[in-house]
């Protein structure tokens, strides 16, 4: 397999931003997981970001930049949930670049899941990445799922009120949400403050990123659990999006 050298070498910035640099395997997974997204595209839509720095910076990179704690202790072996993986991404770039962690990606479009599922296989990661298609309500009611992950994320698929709901109750006592944003405002921060109050979680840490190369800002709101999640969350299929938990809702819960 070819490698490129614009961005195989160990000084290049794309790699010092995360503090971490890939091995010579790693970087050729990355390689591959390009090319079969490129080959898949051809007859599913999966991404629009597949070529130069849409596919190395804006999914590659901004997959792993609110993880670069857990890159630091890489050889950890960690239970890790993607929802609304659509391309499947953050997830694969997370187990490409956390060889010892187990993934399980979600996704409600079969036609998207089924995609993920031969390239996860193509990859050679089928042994520790497994892929349901269901939407995320079910599965955080799931005895299997519900209160099992170290690390639960979710890349810009709904508002932070929301994804604390899908999230929080996947949680280990010790575990954390990661909420991948681009915008970040105030208001959206209070009604997550809300939110999280209702499901017993907490903002344990913000943070804010440039990606290199002038390819956006980008924002991470990591989130803790205070007590064990209501079990009467997530709601039923639908609800979560519909009716966002704030302080008004509470008296129809």
């Amino acid at each position: 397999m070819t490698i490129s050298p614009k961005f195989w070498t160990p000084t290049h910035n794309i790699w010092n931003c995360l503090d971490w640099h890939p091995t010579k395997q790693q970087f050729e997974q990355f390689t591959k997981l390009q090319n079969l997204l490129r080959e898949w595209n051809k007859n599913i839509n999966l991404t629009r970001l597949i070529e130069d720095n849409d596919f190395w910076i804006s999914q590659i990179i901004d997959s792993l930049w609110p993880i670069k704690n857990e890159l630091k202790n890489h050889d950890k072996q960690l239970q890790i949930i993607d929802v609304g993986t659509g391309c499947g991404l953050p997830g694969l770039a997370i187990a490409i670049a956390l060889p010892n962690s187990s993934i399980t990606l979600v996704d409600s479009i079969y036609k998207k899941t089924h995609a993920v599922k031969e390239i996860t296989k193509d990859l050679g990661l089928k042994s520790r990445v497994s892929i349901r298609t269901e939407r995320i309500e079910v599965t955080g009611q799931s005895s299997q799922f519900r209160g099992n992950f170290d690390l639960a994320i979710a890349r810009a698929v709904a508002q932070g009120a929301v994804l604390a709901e899908y999230l929080i109750p996947l949680l280990k006592p010790s575990g954390q949400a990661i909420l991948y944003k681009g915008q970040w405002q105030e208001s959206e921060k209070k009604e997550l403050i809300e939110a999280l109050a209702i499901l017993k979680g907490k903002i344990l840490s913000s943070e804010y990123f440039l990606l290199p190369e002038h390819q956006g800002k980008r924002h991470s709101i990591r989130l803790g659990s205070t007590h064990e999640c209501p079990k009467k969350f997530p709601r039923s299929i639908g609800i979560p999006l519909k009716q966002p938990l704030n302080n008004q809702s509470t008296t129809n819960l």
